[in-house]
C-alpha cells in the first residue's frame, strides 16, 4: 500500500511538473507565465465574454490571483474589460485570441502525443479512473481522511 502511495503521488508530482515547464516555454512566446495558459483557453471558451468570478471557479484560482494575472493579461495586450469593477465582462483582444488559438492548438498537440500507444478504450478507461480519483480526493479535501476504512473497503484497497 505504502508503494502505492509513493508512485501515486511521485508520478502525479512528474505529470503536473513537467506540464508546468511545457506551458512556461510556451508562454514565453507572449511574455507570460505558463499557467496563463488555462486563462487564455477559459476566455476564449466563453466568447460572449467571462467575469473575473467565473475565472476564478473554472481556473481554480483566488480571486487576488485571478485579479493580478487579468491586470498583466491586459498589460500584454491579450484581453479587455468592459469596465473597472470585479463582476465586468473579459474579452479576448485580437491578440488574444491569436495566443488562445495558438495555445489550444499546442495543448491539442501536447495530449496527442503525451497519449501516445494509449488504444481509445485504455484512453476512456484511463480518463474515467482519473475522474473518479479525482473526486475522492476532492471529497477527502473537503470532508477529511475518514478514521479507517471498513473492512470492506481495506479489501477492496490491497486489490
Amino acid at each position: 500500500m505504502h508503494d502505492r502511495f509513493e508512485l501515486f503521488t511521485s508520478t502525479i508530482a512528474a505529470i503536473s511538473r513537467n506540464l508546468h515547464k511545457i506551458e512556461a516555454t510556451e508562454m514565453e512566446r507572449y511574455g507570460l507565465k505558463g499557467p496563463y495558459a488555462v486563462f487564455l483557453l477559459s476566455i476564449q471558451s466563453s466568447p460572449e465574454g467571462i467575469t473575473a468570478s467565473r475565472l476564478c471557479e473554472t481556473c481554480e484560482k483566488d480571486k487576488a490571483a485571478v485579479s493580478r494575472i487579468l491586470a498583466e493579461m491586459e498589460a500584454a495586450g491579450l484581453i479587455r474589460r468592459s469596465g473597472p469593477a470585479y463582476r465586468t465582462v473579459i474579452n479576448l483582444t485580437e491578440r488574444g485570441k491569436e495566443a488562445a488559438q495558438y495555445v489550444s492548438k499546442r495543448a491539442t498537440l501536447a495530449v496527442e502525443i503525451a497519449g501516445k500507444g494509449l488504444t481509445d478504450g485504455t484512453r476512456a478507461v484511463f480518463y474515467e479512473s482519473l475522474g473518479m480519483i479525482s473526486a475522492n480526493l476532492q471529497a477527502m479535501a473537503t470532508e477529511g481522511l475518514p478514521r479507517e476504512l471498513s473492512e470492506k473497503q481495506q479489501r477492496e484497497a490491497t486489490k
